[in-house]
């Protein structure tokens, strides 16, 4: 079985809107030289590190220049770091300031006789414009057909409490502890399988503080780009949904040959590899530029997607089958063996870690000689698996316990109890951090799990149910 090559079939695909935002590598060379920390979004807008926004402007043409140098500022002589309203470099493209008029409406730089740079240039035609921007009469033409909307016509916010009073939790009140200092400046996303739209919590309070309208009950949710974004797959809908967390809008949707399941993020490539386990398809999207790169045919319904040191593992649901991905070797797909009832995937020092929820039993596999290494009894219906440093944290669903094991040694090294008297349900790692948040479906509760000590730090109630729990820093833009 361990040389069955892999019988999928990667299509590069140029999903490029008509005008997409390439900002030229020598004027991105500039920008992080002049201004370390620069956030140059997928859609071509510029954030400095203190949330100053330029927009970019390009020509029809670029000057061809050995060196990008800035040709005109406004004021003049100025640099990037000292935030001009307006930039013209030498080779012809410009950058420009969002500023707020006295009317408090987002604009740009007025000029009684504006430069032909900034006359003729173009703004990106996918870009995520800020609401409510006002543009000058005499430089309107470099909107192209970008629409841009109203204050409040592209907003997806509902703040009233109609949005989420119809699924508040059927529990008693209970007065949370207070909130741990991991918590502070952290927004809670919320799913919670009885509305199709995104609950948003603050810590510091146990109801929603508004919601993100969806068009169906999401699958899935994952932050990316420093949680600036969050990707969402929904039930029956073939798109990848792109949100923007600063000022909630949908700013993007990626589509897709069919529904679209699991997301699983590659921080240090830039990617995310989503599942449609029914056309036996996972979806590779490059992150950089928020569109579909490639799409690789597997065998069988792809679910409890794992990624690990270039290899990508998968279960196959109807025939208890999990394979393996050799990304960085040519693709292939090695058949691992049956295993009954997956509920997680680990991977670490050469082992792959099995769960099997039904059976409360880990399987361990050495993937050099795809042979049985071990196996071992688990915490009852273990349904999720966290690696960190070291140490396998194993979830255990019924009894609400924390197993931890030593990968290096194979020994379990403790047992947390969560006390929360309810059903376990999810397990993920809050991004940036070495905590985990793990959530109770039954109870509607949620715990901060610190993973470099193996210790519940706090756990909280929620007034609505829970499904799973997505934990972002607090994004600020366009404010």
């Amino acid at each position: 079985m361990r040389k069955l090559l892999v019988l999928l079939v990667m299509v590069m695909l140029s999903c490029i809107a008509s005008f997409a935002a390439k900002i030229p590598d020598e004027v991105k060379e500039y920008i992080n030289k002049t201004v370390p920390g620069t956030d140059i979004r997928f859609d071509g807008v510029i954030v400095l590190p203190d949330n100053t926004v330029y927009l970019p402007l390009f020509p029809s043409l670029f000057s061809d220049v050995k060196k990008i140098e800035v040709k005109e500022s406004f004021p003049a002589n100025k640099e990037l770091n000292e935030k001009p309203d307006a930039i013209i470099f030498n080779n012809d493209f410009v950058v420009m300031k969002v500023l707020t008029d006295g009317h408090g409406n987002r604009t740009v730089l007025h000029m009684a006789n504006p430069p032909l740079q900034i006359r003729t240039g173009l703004l990106p035609q996918d870009m995520l414009v800020p609401s409510g921007l006002v543009l000058p009469e005499n430089i309107k033409g470099i909107i192209g057909n970008l629409k841009i909307d109203t204050k409040s016509e592209d907003v997806i916010k509902l703040t009233t409490r109609e949005s989420y009073e119809e699924f508040l939790a059927d529990t008693e009140k209970v007065e949370n502890p207070a909130l741990i200092p991991q918590l502070k400046n952290k927004t809670l996303f919320v799913i919670t399988n009885y509305s199709k739209n995104i609950q948003v919590v603050e810590p510091a309070n146990n109801s929603p503080k508004y919601s993100l309208a969806q068009k169906s009950i999401p699958v899935d949710i994952k932050p990316v780009n420093n949680g600036k974004f969050l990707l969402v797959t929904s039930y029956e809908r073939p798109f990848v949904d792109v949100i923007s967390v600063a000022d909630s809008r949908f700013i993007k949707q990626i589509n897709l040959d069919t529904f679209p399941e699991e997301i699983l993020i590659d921080e240090n490539n830039d990617k995310a590899y989503i599942t449609s386990p029914k056309a036996s398809t996972i979806y590779v999207i490059d992150l950089k530029t928020m569109t579909l790169i490639q799409k690789i045919r597997v065998n069988g319904y792809c679910e409890n997607l794992f990624l690990a040191e270039g290899k990508l593992f998968y279960a196959d649901k109807f025939k208890n089958e999990i394979w393996s991905i050799e990304l960085e070797k040519g693709y292939e797909l090695i058949d691992i063996g049956k295993f009954p009832n997956v509920s997680a995937l680990a991977y670490a020092n050469n082992r792959l870690y099995i769960a099997s929820r039904t059976k409360s039993r880990i399987a361990v596999i050495d993937y050099a000689t795809l042979g049985l290494e071990n196996e071992f009894t688990a915490v009852n219906k273990p349904i999720a698996m966290l690696l960190h440093k070291n140490n396998l944290y194993i979830l255990g669903a019924q009894n609400n316990k924390v197993q931890k094991i030593n990968t290096q040694t194979g020994k379990v090294i403790d047992t947390i109890d969560l006390n929360t008297e309810g059903f376990s349900n999810g397990f993920n790692r809050i991004y940036g951090t070495d905590l985990a948040v793990i959530t109770d479906i039954k109870t509607n509760k949620y715990s901060i799990f610190d993973l470099n000590s193996g210790k519940v730090l706090k756990t909280y109630s929620l007034s609505i149910p829970v499904n799973e729990i997505v934990i972002t820093d607090k994004v600020k833009l366009f404010d």
